[in-house]
């Protein structure tokens, strides 16, 4: 080893343990600069560098000390240290007064640890990472945005509201929502009505249906009352003399069934809202007052309102509201002497996460309504056996069952031709066949995609949904 070898690292450990302790500086690159010629130094903030000249210097200055400090270590030794980020000179003269070079300091936020950290949370994600100014920009293809959410939230604990994010999530990120509302209603009813009228010299009337002056005449001659529904009626009577006795016994018994069924589909880009409404909008009557009435739409049907994204791979997280609302007359009310209809809702928001292919019931309804209904003569209709004669009785069950599930499915564009319409086979009829032959629809050969087999089913018989 020579003595200027000697002499270069004994002056180098000098200055490291010499550097300030706050400012965690070392040693990292021994850099030669070359006579004559203008480099580019990069120094890492709280960092520091040795540059060694090839000519001897016997002056040197920094343009702009705030960015970098510097310190010779020998007349060809220079140790650099950076304290902010930003870009600054570096100007070294020898013995004579003349330029040796101008070197470019760029002093930058140290992201080595940052890839470091990195590549140790996400593997095997194609993550560059460069400095600008006093930020950092991340750059290339990750594949999810969960994980592009872990790696800006490392970024910013390195250079906080500091980070650039050019990035891409790759993947298929079009979400294909599929929901499904099945809804079941039953209806139960059973009634045993007792009616009783009498007609004499110094009175007449009646209890339940024959009460009315119409239903007691009706019954008095003999004929069923119009008053009731009149289902299983059947009429007893009886007369001594000038008076009449008519006794009218009605069973009833109804059953009904509802089945309602609504499927909407719906795609939408990850992040993306996407709204779906197939049904109607109903003007309703504001008052505004001093006479002012204004009108405002509100829209029924099967609506659908949802937001994916996609977490990680084949996870979605989806933010949904979904309904199906229709117009009931029942519960109509009047504005302004306008009748306006009320509305049947079913309707859930909520927010669940699934994986591709994955289905989830996200609400669900079991509702058991039950009235029961005794009327009678007080006294006459606690009697045994003949008591029912005095006594009235109705009774109604109602049952509704709904359920919601919804389906997600990752999905991509595809050719057009491999697509199929409800109305791809089915053509307007010509006038010969409308009026000669009495046909509604011809049928024609579909085309040869994939999914054009559904239209080359018959439609003789039945098709469409067919439930056993």
């Amino acid at each position: 080893m020579t003595i200027r070898s000697l002499i270069s690292a004994t002056l180098m450990g000098l200055a490291l343990i010499m550097a300030p302790i706050g400012s965690a500086a070392w040693a990292e690159v021994l850099r030669v600069v070359k006579n004559g010629t203008a480099e580019t130094l990069d120094v890492p903030v709280n960092r520091a560098i040795v540059v060694e000249s090839e000519t001897p210097f016997a002056e040197l200055s920094i343009a702009n000390a705030g960015i970098a400090d510097i310190s010779s270590l020998s007349d060809r030794t220079i140790y650099v240290l950076g304290k902010a980020p930003g870009l600054t000179t570096l100007t070294l003269f020898d013995g004579a007064g003349n330029l040796i070079t101008n070197i470019r300091v760029r002093v930058a936020p140290d992201v080595s640890e940052f890839k470091e950290r990195l590549r140790q949370i996400l593997p095997n994600e194609q993550i560059e990472v460069r400095t600008a100014n006093d930020g950092i920009v991340l750059s290339g293809t990750i594949s999810s945005s969960a994980k592009l959410a872990r790696a800006l939230e490392l970024a910013e604990r390195y250079a906080p509201e500091r980070v650039s994010n050019l990035m891409n999530v790759g993947g298929l990120q079009q979400v294909m929502l599929k929901v499904r509302f099945a809804e079941m209603n039953r209806t139960v009813a059973k009634s045993l009505t007792a009616s009783l009228g009498f007609s004499g010299v110094d009175a007449t009337g009646g209890f339940n249906a024959l009460n009315t002056q119409g239903a007691l005449n009706n019954a008095l001659n003999n004929n069923i009352p119009l008053a009731q529904t009149n289902t299983g009626a059947i009429l007893f009577g009886f007369g001594a003399g000038s008076t009449q006795v008519r006794l009218l016994l009605e069973a009833l018994e109804s059953k009904g069934l509802a089945r309602s069924l609504a499927e909407p589909n719906l795609s939408a880009l990850s992040g993306q809202e996407a709204m779906f409404l197939a049904g109607g909008q109903i003007p309703v009557p504001e008052p505004q007052g001093d006479g002012v009435v204004a009108v405002e739409f509100r829209s029924f049907g099967v609506q659908l309102d949802f937001v994916p994204r996609v977490v990680d791979g084949d996870l979605i997280n989806l933010e949904i509201t979904a309904g199906v609302s229709s117009l009931d007359n029942s519960i109509a009310v009047s504005i302004g002497g306008d009748p306006v209809p009320g509305f049947t809702v079913r309707q859930t928001s909520t927010t669940v996460e699934l994986r591709d292919g994955e289905s989830f019931a996200i609400a669900g309804l079991l509702q058991d309504d039950f009235t029961d209904l005794n009327s009678q003569i007080p006294w006459l209709g606690d009697l045994p056996v003949l008591g029912a004669l005095f006594r009235s009785a109705e009774y109604q069950r109602n049952q509704s069952e709904l359920v919601i599930i919804i389906t997600v499915h990752l999905v991509s564009p595809t050719r057009g031709e491999a697509l199929a319409l409800p109305t791809d086979r089915v053509k307007p009829p010509s006038e010969f066949d409308l009026f000669v032959n009495g046909k509604v629809a011809r049928t024609e050969r579909a085309g040869n995609g994939a999914a054009s087999e559904v239209a080359n089913q018959d439609f003789g018989n039945s098709y469409g949904y067919i439930l056993d």
